[in-house]
């Protein structure tokens, strides 16, 4: 049998293992951990934006720097609420979230949508520390954007919701990965991704 490990890759934390192809929590007696809100819930409180609140055993590192560029500065900001609402539907297991809907349509959503269900299956969540570095964002003139970055996740690891037991972190240079992500501006002012593709172990995102 495949351990629970190989099939869930943590990578959710970055928004899914390769999302473009489709390639812990709330419950009843769960050992979920104490929710508390994300540390840009001020920023996810805005009119219309869903309010992201994470368990407190989850932890982000976003090491993106502001550009000073309100645009691409919007995109980095709303790729993190991105993958903060992928993490708070695999804490409630919902694939059906409506707060990573907000962020995400197209092969984005049916690849979130399809890794969130996967860690329902197991009944697991994430835990543990998640490190974003190494962004390049581009914004160009036809309302569009792309977004690449890395993930470290040597820190992070899953947690199983009726047990509260935690897989054992094996750490290789498959605990970095490196991202693509193309997101699209709406009328609302949200960028909101498009596709998103990975590369588990990528040389680029290697300490």
């Amino acid at each position: 049998m495949v351990s629970v490990a190989a099939v869930l890759s943590l990578s959710a934390c970055g928004g899914g293992e390769d999302e473009d192809s489709g390639g812990g929590d709330k419950i009843a007696g769960a050992d979920t951990g104490k929710k508390s809100p994300s540390p840009s819930a001020s920023e996810s409180a805005d009119p219309g934006r869903p309010k992201i609140e994470l368990p407190s055993d989850i932890t982000y590192k976003f090491e993106w720097k502001k550009t000073g560029d309100p645009e691409k500065d919007a995109v980095l900001r709303d790729a993190e609420q991105r993958i903060k609402a992928v993490s708070m539907a695999i804490a409630e297991q919902d694939p059906l979230h409506e707060a990573y809907r907000f962020y995400s349509e197209g092969g984005a959503a049916a690849g979130s949508e399809k890794f969130i269900q996967s860690f329902v299956d197991h009944e697991a969540r994430i835990a543990g520390v998640a490190r974003y570095f190494r962004e390049m964002v581009t914004v160009k003139d036809d309302g569009t954007a792309s977004l690449v970055y890395c993930e470290d996740q040597s820190k992070g690891f899953n947690k199983y919701i009726k047990t509260g037991k935690t897989d054992d972190v094996t750490v290789s240079k498959d605990s970095y990965v490196n991202y693509a992500s193309v997101l699209r501006k709406g009328t609302n002012g949200v960028w909101v991704t498009q596709s998103l593709q990975s590369q588990r172990g990528s040389e680029r995102c290697q300490p």
